[in-house]
């Protein structure tokens, strides 16, 4: 079913649909009371009550299998853009009150956060200049289809622990691009003439995993096939390799115009290329993306932002921040400094910002990133970049040690970790290096453990944590929707001291 008809069911069921995933989230986070009830006379709903209503969604039965997909993937698609804005603005000021009230101490508004504000300005969402088909990445998972076959390509409805999963085709989704639906059709169609069946699960046999799709703006792809080898010579998977390329540049995938064919096979769920190196099979090993004026390479398991358009607006964002310039807003006038890019995946933030500072480190744990960061550097001609291998909490405090002995002026840090935020010995280099006045974070979940972050650069000097420098404090936070039609955004926070 086009999305277009399913637009026209009930806008009431939508909103009720997408408040209710919404409140399970922040009831996660928050043990709120009712309203109605008057504090003192109701505790709190326990854990355990928590999760029970958690286990009793909205029914779904009568939803086609593309509405079903669509709410796990896109869960505000059936809102307005406008409105999708004003509830993520009103999603992230309440997990922000929450870092307000732990630095003033206000347990008592902790109860009820829904009614507290942040302490600090939290600026209107920054839109996404496109808000469809924006994906420059997607990994389509292999599983039994709506018709039972084995062999469906696409994302799944249900879970494992039910045993419901069902694999459902993203064609209709809003958030993703046609060339990517493409090449995964045509990579259903390839492994369904294929004698190999596909690996649904380890320890069951079978070959054939998902397959990511990354393109540019240009138009340019890259598809990356995963397999597992099982008990295959290396002869045996030679020969499947050889019919997936034929298949790609001769055969009936040649409609997806493929510029990159890359194969990985592992044992594992997810291994990095110096785990199991992707063997490239037709085209070219990268492709290239532009933002803000540079281009950059892209790898096939290199980190770079899903929504290219938003990254440039995103990456404007933290420029600003880190180098605030009153003339004209972009930090285009040079303010000299160190710039330390923690988690800098390919570079992009610290090449973006080179023009500003007089040196940039990076700091990446992927190999791979930091070589496509050396190259990106080059490529651009930016010769004040230096980019690191190796854990940023490994790292990071030689890089700063050696800082301080040189007494470099001006460092001004950005941190654009992972979901699982920083490790606690980087937010503690970080803390206790004084030179740092000026700390910008970019996290795309506030509500995990980027909020334990928030509080140890927040907190009160704590020497038992060796948390020894002088506290950070939030002074602006500025939500960038990366991720339209979802209930996510990044967000941009500035610490200052």
């Amino acid at each position: 079913m086009a999305l277009a008809a399913l637009h026209s069911r009930s806008v009431i069921f939508a909103k009720r649909h997408i408040l209710y995933n919404v409140t399970v989230r922040q009831t996660r986070l928050y043990c709120l009371t009712n309203d109605t009830i008057s504090e003192g006379q109701r505790k709190p709903p326990s854990k355990k009550q928590l999760r029970k209503s958690q286990k009793k969604p909205p029914c779904t039965d009568h939803l086609s299998w593309e509405e079903r997909l669509a709410d796990v993937i896109t869960p505000l698609w059936r809102l307005s853009y406008d409105d999708q804005l004003e509830l993520k603005q009103k999603h992230q000021e309440m997990i922000l009150s929450q870092l307000s009230m732990y630095l003033t101490g206000d347990v008592q508004s902790q109860s009820s956060p829904v009614r507290s504000k942040p302490g600090f300005p939290v600026l209107p969402v920054l839109p996404s200049p496109v808000r469809d088909g924006y994906r420059n990445k997607s990994t389509f998972s292999v599983n039994r289809g709506v018709d039972g076959n084995p062999k469906t390509v696409g994302f799944y409805v249900g879970t494992g622990r039910k045993g419901n999963i069902v694999c459902v085709n993203g064609d209709h989704l809003l958030n993703m691009p046609e060339k990517h639906t493409l090449v995964a059709r045509c990579y259903q169609g390839f492994m369904r003439l294929s004698p190999l069946e596909p690996c649904l699960l380890f320890h069951t046999g079978g070959h054939w995993r998902e397959i990511t799709v990354r393109t540019n703006a240009e138009g340019h792809t890259m598809a990356i096939v995963y397999f597992h080898p099982q008990e295959l010579t290396r002869e045996e998977v030679a020969v499947h390799k050889a019919d997936l390329v034929e298949y790609f540049t001769l055969g009936p995938g040649s409609v997806c115009q493929l510029d990159s064919l890359l194969f990985q096979e592992s044992t594992m769920t997810r291994c990095t290329h110096e785990e199991s190196p992707y063997q490239l099979l037709h085209g070219q090993p990268h492709i290239y993306e532009e933002v803000l004026g540079f281009r950059f390479r892209i790898s096939a398991d290199a980190f770079f932002q899903v929504n290219q358009t938003a990254a440039e607006v995103l990456y404007s964002t933290v420029r600003n921040l880190c180098f605030p310039n009153p003339d004209d807003g972009g930090g285009g006038t040079k303010v000299g400094g160190t710039l330390l890019d923690v988690c800098c995946g390919t570079g992009a933030i610290g090449i973006t910002m080179s023009p500003s500072v007089d040196r940039i480190i990076g700091i990446e744990l992927i190999e791979q990133a930091v070589e496509d960061a050396r190259h990106n550097a080059a490529l651009n001609e930016v010769l004040n970049c230096e980019f690191i291998p190796g854990k940023a909490e490994v790292v990071l405090p030689s890089v700063m040690s050696q800082l301080s002995s040189e007494g470099g002026g001006l460092v001004v840090a950005v941190v654009n970790p992972a979901r699982a935020g920083l490790h606690y010995r980087v937010v503690r280099a970080l803390r206790n290096q004084p030179a740092i006045r000026r700390l910008v974070y970019v996290s795309c979940k506030l509500d995990g453990e980027a909020m334990r972050n928030f509080r140890e650069l927040c907190c009160a000097p704590d020497p038992q944590k060796k948390l020894t420098g002088e506290a950070f404090s939030p002074t602006l936070a500025v939500p960038v929707d990366m991720f339209p039609h979802t209930l996510h955004c990044e967000v941009v926070l500035l610490f200052e001291r």
